[in-house]
């Protein structure tokens, strides 16, 4: 679902729901939730996105698989051809930076 950005800097936000660790399928409903925004801003209009590290924080999903599947989807996509010129991902803490950007650098 897209949203106006309220009282945030950015214009719109995107809500999208992240697996939680030990219901199943987790990394199937990340893929879904990372390409489903992608596809979202893109249907908007919209030339950038930020993204979390979906599901790390209280969901339990391991970061490093996180920047992988996340980091996979958002470049297979862009390379598919879109609209969107930029993707970043705020993340976190150093550690959480260090690993996306060795999984950025694996792909």
């Amino acid at each position: 679902m897209i949203t106006g950005g309220g009282k945030l800097k950015a214009r719109h936000v995107i809500h999208a729901v992240g697996p939680r660790m030990g219901e199943g399928d987790e990394d199937e409903k990340l893929k879904n939730a990372t390409l489903n925004s992608l596809k979202l801003a893109d249907e908007n209009g919209l030339r950038s996105i930020a993204f979390p590290a979906i599901s790390t924080g209280i969901f339990g999903y391991p970061v490093e698989r996180c920047a992988r599947i996340m980091l996979e989807i958002a470049a297979d996509y862009l390379k598919a051809g879109s609209g969107i010129e930029k993707v970043t991902f705020c993340l976190y803490g150093s550690e959480a930076k260090k690993i996306f950007t060795a999984a950025l650098e694996s792909i």
